[in-house]
């Protein structure tokens, strides 16, 4: 596993790596050759520029020597005269069948180099100045040559060729190619160092964040992992702290749930089965004392149903099964029958259940009746159960423009400040001591939120909590119909 994870690691650093040298790569080469090719040009348009602005002056100054033999006797006299760049540049006059009569060289004279150059400058048709790149026939050497035509009356009659060696131009090319080679390579180098470095900086705290999500997956719930930089991986890191935290907490919740559940589940089926068991056996022969058994029997009973209803209730909910069954809807008479139903059982527990008269006339809504009674219900248990030792309970009911706003207080101990944003959550149930499963109101928020309303639940002034439903009055406000 390690070595596949090592291997992983170097895969990524090796994409990322390839990718971005090699588009770098690319550009610098590119560049360096755009630049090379550039710099060729230049320094090759350059010199033949030269090189024609000489040939072309020589011309000018021999064009007015009509006759051969005047010509060439000046052109012998220029020539030996004529000492200025002779080491670097040679100078050559051309019969008209391209043979080379002078030259400042005097090694030339009388061959034929042949060169495009020649059969340009002393083209019968159209004769003109031309320059060349090229080979030197008979050295080899890498030369760049201009020949400009002397012409009488149209036609070439001889020419003016200026030859020179690109050694040093090369040189100097090949030197500046290396420098911009070198400087490519320094960039080349210096990106990648940046990007090592930089790929270093993510692959290694991802690898780090990797670790510890196998921990959390590995039961390690609640582990945190320590933020290092405030950017993406930053970001991802607060995720998956939050994750690791959520996950904690729904385990711990689930847990005290089970541990809750199971003690819920054994207190009644302790006492249906002693019971059951004392009157099988006929331990029991008074009447009244069997009636009392069986009272409790079928007490405990229908709470163990309750609860499995109840869980039955959160295992729709969680798997997508949960519906509801609309219908018009009288929402006060509903939340009356509750009320006068509780009533009565209150009052046989001690407690007084007051109920606020309201003669406002509350239009037929679209409702699941079963599932609003269901958290009427609920809503009036739980107070029972929390907040039964202030020996009273207040319930109402008013409208609010378009919405039914019921409230259901009592006048217990209330919910501690720190623990009222999770009272609605699963499984939750805080620092109560009452008997229940902990997703009784859980359930109660999903059909509230089924109907479009909401449920609020906070404490009262003066002590108590107090349960806040609001519910639409109009159809068009509701969701999940």
């Amino acid at each position: 596993m390690e070595k596949k994870k090592r291997g992983t690691r170097q895969g990524i650093r090796r994409r990322w790596m390839t990718n971005s040298l090699g588009v770098v790569l690319f550009v610098i080469l590119f560049a360096i050759t755009a630049f090379s090719v550039a710099m060729e040009s230049y320094y090759y348009a350059t010199m033949s520029s030269g090189l024609r602005v000489k040939a072309e002056y020589v011309v000018d100054f021999f064009g007015d020597y009509r006759t051969q033999s005047e010509y060439y006797q000046h052109v012998l006299s220029y020539v030996n005269s004529n000492t200025e760049d002779r080491d670097e540049v040679e100078m050559q006059f051309l019969a008209s069948d391209g043979s080379i009569r002078f030259s400042t060289f005097g090694l030339a004279a009388y061959s034929s180099p042949g060169t495009p150059d020649i059969a340009g400058a002393l083209d019968p048709e159209r004769p003109q100045t031309t320059s060349w790149t090229g080979k030197d026939p008979s050295t080899g050497e890498h030369i760049m040559a201009v020949t400009t035509p002397l012409t009488i009356d149209g036609r070439a009659v001889s020419a003016v060729r200026y030859v020179t060696s690109l050694r040093l131009v090369d040189r100097q090319l090949i030197a500046i190619v290396g420098i911009s080679g070198a400087i490519g390579l320094a960039i080349l180098l210096l990106v990648y160092f940046f990007n090592l470095y930089f790929v270093k900086s993510i692959v290694e705290p991802v690898a780090g964040i990797t670790e510890i999500t196998k921990r959390i997956a590995a039961g390690s719930y609640g582990i945190q992992i320590e933020k290092q930089r405030d950017d993406e991986i930053g970001d991802l890191t607060d995720a998956i702290n939050d994750m690791s935290e959520r996950i904690d907490q729904s385990e711990k919740m689930k847990s005290e749930f089970i541990s809750s559940v199971s003690h819920e589940l054994r207190t009644p089926l302790t006492a249906i089965n002693g019971w059951a068991e004392t009157i099988m056996n006929g331990e029991v022969r008074d009447a009244d004392d069997v009636k009392k058994g069986m009272g409790i029997i079928v007490s405990e009973a229908k709470r163990l149903t309750g609860m499995v209803e109840e869980l039955l209730e959160f295992s729709r909910i969680e798997d997508g099964r949960f519906t509801l069954s609309m219908e018009p809807v009288d929402l006060k008479a509903e939340f009356e029958d509750a009320v006068y139903t509780y009533k009565e059982f209150f009052r046989k527990e001690g407690l007084e259940l007051r109920y606020e008269e309201n003669e406002e006339e509350f239009p037929p809504m679209e409702a699941d009746p079963g599932r609003l009674r269901q958290v009427f219900c609920n809503i009036l248990d739980n107070a029972s159960k929390h907040g039964g030792s202030g020996g009273k309970i207040d319930a109402a009911i008013r409208r609010e423009e378009d919405w039914a706003v019921i409230t259901v207080r009592d006048y217990g101990a209330g919910i501690p400040e720190e623990e009222l944003p999770y009272v609605k959550n699963k499984f939750y149930k805080g620092s109560s001591k009452a008997r229940g499963s902990g997703i009784g109101l859980a359930v109660c928020d999903e059909i509230v939120t089924r109907h479009g309303g909401e449920l609020l639940i906070g404490n009262a002034e003066g002590g108590g909590c107090v349960v806040t439903i609001r519910l639409p009055l109009d159809a068009a406000a509701m969701s999940g119909t």
